[in-house]
Order: C-alpha cells, then sequence, then structure tokens
C-alpha cells in the first residue's frame, strides 16, 4: 500500500511549493515510483514539478455529467472512468501527476465523485507514496475525499494569522474522525525565532510543529522563472529543511 501524504493549510502558505520540494525529497531517498495529486483548482503543483498537465479530473467529470451514457459496450462504468483518469495522467522520471480541477456545474456530483475515489484509490497502491496537494480551504477535508492519510501536514507561517489557520484544520479533523495515522504542524517561510504567542496558540493544537522551513530566495526566484523546484540545489535551505522533515518521519517508521 502506498504511503499517503497529504498536504493542508490556508492559502498562500506555501503548500505547493512544499509539496514540490516534498516529492523531490521522497524521490532523492528512493521512494518512487510517486503519484503527486494536484487537488487544488488552481492546479499549480505541475508548474512547481516542471510538468504540463493538459486535462483535469474535473474537465472529465464535466464530460461524464454531460453524456452519462457514453461507455463502451462490455465496460463498467467504474472501469470506464478508471481509463479516463489513466489516459489523463502526465508522466515523468519518477513521478507522475494528476490534477483535480474543480467542479463546474451546479448539480450532485457524489455518484462520479465516489466512482473517481475509488478508481483514484486503487491507482495510488500502485505507487510507493503518494504526496496530496490539497487546496486552500477545508474541502477535501470536510469530504472526506483524501481516503486513508497516512501523514497530515498542516502547513501555516509563523504568525498569529497562521497559528488560528492551524487550530481550525486540526478542530476540523477531530471532529469529523477522518482517517489520519499521524499528523503535525510544518512552519513555512521562517525568519529567525517563531513569536512566543505564535507558539503559544500551536500549543493548543496539540500536533507537533515537526519542521521549520526557512524563507528561501533560491525557492522565489526558481518560481519566478518557472524553474521546477526538482532542480533545486540541495544545499537550499529550503530543499535541505523538507530533506530533514522526511528523514525525521522516517526515523520514526512513518514514511
Amino acid at each position: 500500500m502506498a504511503l499517503r501524504i497529504a498536504l493542508a493549510g490556508k492559502g498562500g502558505s506555501g503548500k505547493t511549493t512544499l509539496s514540490a520540494l516534498l516529492c523531490r525529497s521522497l524521490m532523492e531517498q528512493g521512494i518512487k515510483p510517486l503519484l503527486a495529486v494536484d487537488a487544488d483548482p488552481n492546479s499549480c503543483l505541475g508548474e512547481r514539478l516542471g510538468v504540463n498537465v493538459e486535462r483535469t479530473i474535473g474537465q472529465v467529470r464535466e464530460d461524464l455529467r454531460a453524456e452519462p451514457d457514453k461507455v463502451p459496450a462490455g465496460m463498467s462504468k467504474s472501469e470506464w472512468i478508471e481509463r479516463l483518469i489513466t489516459e489523463e495522467i502526465a508522466e515523468s522520471i519518477g513521478f507522475d501527476l494528476i490534477a483535480m480541477g474543480r467542479q463546474e456545474g451546479p448539480d450532485c456530483y457524489c455518484y462520479i465523485n465516489n466512482l473517481l475515489r475509488s478508481c483514484l484509490g486503487k491507482m495510488g497502491d500502485q505507487y510507493k507514496a503518494v504526496v496530496i496537494d490539497n487546496e486552500a480551504g477545508l474541502e477535501h477535508l470536510s469530504r472526506r475525499t483524501d481516503g486513508r492519510v497516512e501523514i497530515m501536514l498542516v502547513i501555516c507561517e509563523p504568525n498569529l494569522l497562521g497559528a488560528r489557520t492551524a487550530m481550525r484544520i486540526t478542530e476540523l479533523m477531530r471532529s469529523l474522525e477522518l482517517d489520519i495515522g499521524h499528523a503535525y504542524i510544518v512552519l513555512n517561510r521562517c525568519r529567525g525565532e517563531v513569536p512566543s504567542e505564535v507558539s503559544a496558540m500551536l500549543d493548543q493544537t496539540g500536533l507537533e510543529v515537526l519542521a521549520c522551513v526557512p524563507d528561501d530566495p533560491t525557492v522565489a526566484t526558481m518560481e519566478l522563472e518557472q524553474t521546477s523546484l526538482l532542480d533545486i540545489a540541495p544545499d537550499a535551505p529550503a530543499a535541505a529543511a523538507v530533506d530533514a522533515l522526511l528523514t525525521s518521519l522516517r526515523e520514526r517508521g512513518e514514511a
């Protein structure tokens, strides 16, 4: 079964950047093949990984809603959807990427969403690890669309707004009794020591702060130039911090 790592946090907290750096670290440490899932409707993970996504699962879903009976003879709808999803996977060296996209229409998508979730679950088991970059809100958590997650990383910046967001996410995870093995907080864009009032608020979440990823100008430059973060120098501060994060998880036997 694949190791599933999901990242959650508010918009602008750096989830997509850290998702890409985590993909890099996993592959550098030999955990591949890897499936990267861009569950953010804005679909930016492909850019961070240097992969072009031509079609999202949201577009597949719209096509299925428009033509629900367009299924080849002798094939079940779930088999047909699995085939369509496979066709939309963007392949690269060491990893594949799939983008969820957005739901365009006003109608209920529960049946199709359930089929998609089932197909993605089966597909994920073909990989050693799955990294899920969630959308800015908490939709994928509240709708339980991540399924079983071994590791949940709550990403936030080291300020009071970030800490409050981390509290809301952890409260939601507990209230929904989500199937999560371990959850941690990762502070992003750190500059010096974390303010005491922020640390105090983070303590209230009951989650350990697993890592503090420094504010790294190398990352900002690469994103501005639209360069794949897979090519970042291993000694770049952000890359080294995410490497250490993954090493810590592996030493604990969680990755």
